[in-house]
């Protein structure tokens, strides 16, 4: 069983994935965010690191999926290779941030990677308004993540409804971020246990 989390910067994607694991004692696999060489560099100038970063997290995500698929563990993947794509390069690229060439280029390595996996069996969008997303950035406190302009996060949040209103590769769970509080209310986190279990029992 692979289920994903997938949200704008701040959603709590990392929190959920973490207590789901823990609740189901699946495997979490987290984004590689503390390891990334671009990262800083990104947040400080897009435009000359935006391609950059993108490959690697191409890279490093297509090899997470490569290891679930020859694995037998059940996983909770916070983000997938998707948004990657369809979220922030495509992005970057309206914004004027990536280049035409960069992102083409970029798209059809994309194309290419994702012809040879299989998409989660649940997928699981945290939707969040900026305000929701703003606080939470601001209280986990990431140094490169303070500058993070509200433009940049709301263009996001309308990449991210467009993807999810189109996404037909396999099952979907929205959850309204900014009316549940998984992280702090133990209810809230029991209805969302409730609403996985609904979606994976009619998996089998």
């Amino acid at each position: 069983m692979h289920i994903a989390i997938v949200g704008n910067i701040g959603a709590g994607k990392t929190t959920l994935t973490g207590m789901l694991a823990k609740n189901y004692g699946w495997e979490p696999l987290y984004e590689a965010v503390d390891n990334n060489p671009y990262l800083e560099d990104f947040y400080s100038d897009m435009k000359r690191w935006s391609f950059n970063l993108q490959i690697y997290f191409l890279n490093s995500r297509f090899r997470q999926i490569v290891d679930i698929q020859a694995g037998d563990k059940n996983i909770l993947q916070d983000r997938t290779i998707y948004e990657d794509a369809f979220i922030f390069a495509e992005n970057l690229h309206d914004m004027g941030l990536m280049t035409s060439r960069d992102y083409e280029n970029y798209r059809a390595i994309f194309d290419n990677i994702t012809a040879y996996i299989k998409p989660p069996d649940l997928l699981v969008y945290l939707k969040a308004s900026v305000p929701t997303l703003v606080n939470n950035i601001q209280r986990r406190g990431r140094e490169y993540e303070i500058g993070i302009r509200i433009d940049y996060l709301s263009k996001l949040n309308e990449k991210y409804d467009k993807w999810i209103n189109n996404y037909d590769l396999g099952k979907l769970l929205i959850l309204d971020k900014d009316n549940l509080d998984f992280a702090n209310n133990p209810e809230d986190m029991g209805t969302i246990i409730q609403l996985i279990e609904r979606e994976v029992n009619g998996l089998f």
